[in-house]
């Protein structure tokens, strides 16, 4: 039984690692495979969607720069208040603020998608928030770190990496998918129902093909899983003050979830990136590696439960 365990323990340890860390590198195949999953779900997302839903979007911007204050600003200040109170080591807590500092990615905007929230208001706060961090990172990470550790640590994003990213994964795939929509909308219609089942299947996938080429180098994982409580009081509360926000400003549900979704389902390859390739700390990368192994998963449970509750 204790054999049985610790393998459970090593391969879910694994899996927290591999299902991000590989991502962020470009130059390996694995990483370009999950690039171009990435891309694939974005498009499949672009087919639901048309060119007048953005339009929307500028005409009535409330929810836009609600969204933008949530993450920008609340959501950074969340982070250190957990931080703060919750037994954690300097680097657990930048890595905290590192995850808190980073935009919604591809899966923020397919969750919302699976919990039919506004899509076309997750893609855009997803894009315009990934150039906002170029100024916003360096801050929140600055004066984050000198309110927990009495220190000011310094990050500064690659700005071509992370417009290549979001090109390529986001805004590109989307443009395809919509112009497609446009042009045959009765063909992309007949589709539009099993993309529901098809785009999770891929990202599934691309998950368990992660897990299964796995490495062993997984002991630096195991001796942190202590700070999933701090990670997932971060996921949930976070989505929840978007949502709770976002109704004191008077956004109806379906937005009230996306700004939620966008807060509380963060870019954590990004944040694994800076860790290592910009602070050199790989240490401060171990709670991203964590939270992007459950925080989909908690999200969409979250999400569902919300829009059960404002059914009845």
């Amino acid at each position: 039984m204790a054999t049985n365990l610790s393998c459970i323990k090593r391969k879910f340890a694994a899996f927290l690692k591999e299902r991000l860390t590989d991502a962020i590198y470009m130059t390996n195949t694995d990483s370009l495979l999950m690039s171009f999953a990435l891309g694939i779900i974005m498009f499949g997302i672009g087919l639901n969607l048309r060119f007048s839903n953005f339009k929307n979007v500028i005409a009535a911007p409330k929810a836009v720069i609600t969204g933008l204050v949530g993450q920008i600003v609340i959501l950074p200040l969340i982070a250190i208040l957990i931080a703060w109170i919750y037994p954690l080591n300097s680097s657990a807590q930048l890595g905290i603020l590192l995850i808190a500092a980073c935009p919604g990615g591809t899966s923020s905007n397919l969750v919302t998608y699976m919990t039919k929230g506004r899509v076309e208001l997750s893609v855009t706060l997803t894009s315009i928030n990934s150039f906002i961090i170029l100024f916003s990172i360096p801050l929140i990470v600055h004066f984050g770190s000198s309110f927990l550790m009495s220190e000011s640590k310094t990050v500064e994003p690659e700005a071509a990496y992370i417009i290549r990213e979001i090109g390529l994964t986001v805004i590109i795939p989307v443009l395809c998918g919509m112009t497609l929509n446009s042009w045959k909308p009765r063909t992309i219609s007949k589709i539009k129902k099993p993309l529901r089942y098809i785009l999770p299947g891929i990202l599934f996938a691309v998950f368990a093909y992660i897990l299964i080429i796995e490495n062993q180098q997984t002991e630096d994982i195991t001796q942190h899983l202590q700070m999933i409580p701090a990670l997932v009081i971060l996921n949930l509360s976070t989505i929840l003050t978007g949502y709770f926000f976002s109704k004191t400003v008077g956004i109806k549900h379906d937005g009230r979830t996306t700004i939620g979704i966008e807060m509380g389902l963060q870019n954590s390859a990004l944040a694994i990136f800076l860790a290592r390739n910009i602070l050199e700390m790989n240490e401060v990368a171990v709670p991203a590696v964590i939270y992007g192994g459950f925080s989909f998963f908690t999200t969409l449970a979250l999400i569902w439960v919300i829009n059960q509750v404002k059914s009845k």
